[in-house]
């Protein structure tokens, strides 16, 4: 076909449209497609490794290459196969094939196994390998077995610490071409891959693949110990140190141990003092996201979290989970000197000084001791005359927020506190047992 035939080719059939030599596929179509030829391939890993056969050209002598006849019709700018659809060019006639396939989104080779279908027969081969367990490449310096030859190349470059391809915005440096391009998506904004579920976009396609087993529950990766499944591998390898007792993260400064290396991330946190979550409204700074999280709700006064049984609303999700032992009666922590049970672990805690009577907790003005932090910091306020927490219906102000809900009580008219003897309601716990001191017959001074 000559270049006439390809430039009057009837396209009704396809939503192909040229601008400056930009095309744009239908969507059932693969994406991915080279810049420099046009040729269009099923995966960004198929591109890239595509690309560097224009890299190779660009340092190709045309006198001197000596390489195949294909290589040589580049040189000499021969490009004897087209493609019907787009008009692009190929060689050898190979090319032109698997360039036709990718138009029909055509996938010819399938696996008897899972019914998964591959429009090349050498991705299949590798598919099947996760079947059969087979990992044909090994490593000749640790001895690790891989079913590809592509993470074989690129896991020896952990030995070698050797990163070839650098970022040029940050300078951070990379083992493979393919994930310096998912991070420069970092510096651009770029997220190319969407949930068709929620619309939630990612980075990387292995990043919506991960996320769509949210949506669809899938957890194909199994503790062989003890069954439970997982959503990615590398929850299953953290998993399974539970089992091994494996903590291959170390700090440096105390040497301590731990199963991942987030948990390492921060402690190191404890030793330098860093604080890396700010607030933007008070200044306050945390060395955890999740406190960071809960702080913000403060100031945005959102609950998102409510007991199904009484309708109370609770920031964290951990308070409402204490909060329903109210309900239920349960007291899952116990103290093994007394065998006095409570409803959370904190509550256990402070519990436990009694019997030890330490107080920790020292004021710096005045030199009172307390059991508890949270105590001496309501203490520090009587120095300072500070009342942070205001009534938003009379302004009256309070040291400490439990004595901003008690006052709320007498606005509100709430009465939790009920006596099971007569039935009757009261603002807080401490007139309650006052009351009761009247069935009992005690005088209550």
């Amino acid at each position: 076909m000559n270049m006439e035939n390809v430039n009057h080719l009837d396209t009704s059939n396809t939503n192909v449209f040229n601008d400056r030599h930009e095309k744009t596929v239908d969507k059932n179509v693969a994406e991915y497609f080279c810049e420099i030829c046009r040729q269009i391939f099923s995966s960004e890993h198929e591109v890239l490794t595509h690309k560097e056969i224009h890299s190779k050209e660009k340092l190709c002598q045309r006198e001197i290459c000596g390489k195949f006849n294909s290589n040589l019709r580049i040189h000499a700018g021969e490009i004897p196969f087209y493609c019907e659809i787009y008009g692009s060019s190929f060689t050898p006639k190979s090319n032109k094939n698997s360039h036709k396939i990718s138009h029909a989104a055509e996938k010819v080779f399938y696996c008897e196994i899972c019914g998964k279908s591959f429009m090349k027969k050498s991705i299949l081969v590798v598919h099947i390998r996760s079947h059969t367990g087979e990992k044909p490449y090994h490593c000749d310096i640790c001895g690790k077995s891989f079913g590809d030859n592509s993470y074989l190349t690129k896991h020896k470059s952990l030995h070698t610490g050797e990163k070839a391809f650098h970022c040029e915005t940050c300078g951070k440096s990379f083992i493979t071409q393919g994930h310096l391009k998912t991070h420069e998506r970092i510096h651009t904004g770029e997220k190319r891959f969407h949930c068709e579920i929620c619309g939630k976009s990612f980075v990387s396609n292995c990043d919506l693949n991960r996320h769509n087993r949210v949506h669809t529950g899938e957890k194909p990766f199994s503790c062989e110990i003890c069954g439970k499944s997982f959503i990615t591998n590398g929850l299953l390898k953290t998993h399974k140190r539970i089992h091994t007792g494996e903590k291959p993260y170390h700090c440096a400064l105390c040497g301590k141990s731990f199963t991942q290396n987030c948990n390492l991330v921060i402690h190191i946190r404890s030793h330098t003092g860093e604080r890396p979550y700010r607030c933007d409204i008070c200044g306050k700074c945390f060395v955890y996201s999740s406190d960071f999280n809960r702080h913000k709700r403060i100031h945005t006064a959102e609950k998102p979290y409510h007991c199904e049984i009484c309708g109370k609303l609770f920031s964290d999700n951990s308070n409402l989970a204490v909060h329903r032992r109210i309900h239920t009666g349960e007291r899952p922590f116990h103290c093994d000197i007394c065998e006095k049970s409570f409803v959370s672990n904190s509550d256990l805690s402070r519990h436990k000084v009694i019997h030890s009577g330490q107080k920790p907790y020292h004021c710096d003005i005045c030199g009172k001791d307390f059991t508890q932090n949270s105590s001496l910091v309501v203490h520090r306020l009587i120095h300072t005359g500070e009342k942070p927490f205001g009534c938003e219906t009379c302004g009256k102000c309070f040291v400490n927020n439990s004595d901003l809900n008690r006052h709320k009580r007498i606005h509100t008219g709430e009465k939790p506190f009920h006596c099971e003897m007569c039935g009757k309601s009261f603002i807080t716990n401490g007139h309650l047992k006052r009351h009761e001191k009247i069935h009992t017959r005690k005088k209550p001074f």
